[in-house]
């Protein structure tokens, strides 16, 4: 797969190393020449361009790219650069980086943003997830289907508790996606049963969101 990159810096060649170490094509973009530390990413192609503008995103033969990930810390360049990969390119996926959480509403499909990674929002997720039993967690949000990637932790007593897979109806619009138990992650199957301590992760939209804490916990 071949990805674009707008953004040399820390988070940007720290995507690269990690993408390039799963087998990946990696293009790095940067209009600022103190970015381009090449030799920091060897494997990936560099390109000191505006990826703001059409003639740089033309050498980068964006067209090409199955994903443009605009990383930059410029909101205002992230939302340029996702929208021109979207409405110019037809690139299938573009992810967005958003350092102001005030900006966050901006990044939808309206901006050609499939998924929005708002690190602040991330880390309060992540912090909720550690500390939260019982209450439906939300880690990530997938715009274009306007879905999210939530977690529920089964308390002792929950309804769910003792009860197979088969047993407990989902709210229309949720999909159980896996069982976290012991450092185990599970894929569930019909007779699985739920246990006390349970990492429940689904992926809902957010009316079905709402509903899996009265089907896990309430009941």
């Amino acid at each position: 797969m071949r990805i674009a990159i707008a953004g040399a810096g820390n988070v940007g060649r720290a995507i690269a190393r990690e993408l390039l170490g799963n087998g990946h094509h990696v293009l790095l973009i940067d209009r600022d020449p103190k970015a381009l530390k090449m030799e920091s990413v060897p494997s990936a192609e560099w390109l000191m361009a505006d990826a703001c503008e059409i003639t740089a995103l033309d050498n980068a033969k964006l067209d090409t790219c199955q994903v443009m990930i605009a990383a930059t810390g410029d909101d205002k360049v992230n939302l340029v650069a996702s929208l021109l990969a979207k409405s110019e390119y037809g690139v299938p996926r573009v992810v967005a980086r958003v350092n102001h959480p005030k900006n966050e509403w901006l990044f939808d499909t309206a901006w050609g943003v499939d998924v929005a990674v708002s690190t602040p929002r991330i880390i309060s997720a992540l912090v909720e997830e550690a500390v939260s039993v019982g209450d439906v967690v939300r880690l990530f949000s997938l715009r274009r289907g306007e879905a999210n990637l939530v977690e529920i932790t089964l308390p002792d007593g929950a309804a769910s508790v003792g009860k197979t897979v088969q047993e407990i109806a989902l709210p229309s619009g949720a999909s159980l996606a896996a069982i976290v138990r012991d450092g185990r992650v599970i894929s569930p199957h019909a007779h699985d049963m739920y246990a006390a301590g349970d990492e429940l992760l689904f992926v809902a939209t957010s009316d079905a969101e709402l509903k899996l804490k009265i089907c896990f916990i309430d009941n």
